[in-house]
């Protein structure tokens, strides 16, 4: 049991990876990672690919509240690399989708986190080499006929 508490810590610590790896994560475990997705359902009642996304959705869900981002910039903060993915998980936990969800709940509490705050914050601003042109930065303005 100590070894799945650590690897579930791993994912609490790291869930915004993208890459995060259900390999290394078993191999943190140390366990082979048919067996580590058996012992952890069996431990947790869900597999680590579900916790995971239970923990991805969750951080989403306060950041469409309380966050001036796009639903696409929210989507790859959490660790997803596809917005259809991200929409179609995010409504199977929800049963909204993103932008049904933050019409909903945005403006029940305080005024929203300006967008380049919570980038910074989370690390989503790229320094570019010396002499090279900057790139574009992620913008911090909801746009409103966004799918999700």
């Amino acid at each position: 049991m100590r070894q799945l508490r650590l690897a579930k810590d791993a994912m609490d610590r790291d869930w915004a990876e993208p890459g995060l790896d259900l390999d290394a994560v078993a191999a943190h475990a140390g366990y082979s990672r048919f067996h580590f997705i058996r012992a952890f359902k069996e431990a947790y009642g869900e597999t680590p690919g579900q916790y995971l996304t239970h923990r991805r959705i969750e951080r989403a869900e306060d950041l469409l509240r309380t966050a001036n981002l796009s639903v696409t910039e929210i989507c790859h903060l959490v660790g997803f690399s596809s917005l259809g993915t991200f929409s179609a998980r995010f409504k199977a936990f929800t049963g909204l989708t993103p932008s049904e969800y933050r019409a909903k709940h945005v403006g029940r509490g305080t005024a929203l986190i300006p967008g380049c705050y919570v980038m910074h914050w989370a690390g989503g601003f790229r320094s570019a080499p010396a002499g090279a042109e900057p790139s574009a930065q992620p913008s911090t303005q909801r746009n409103s006929g966004e799918a999700g």
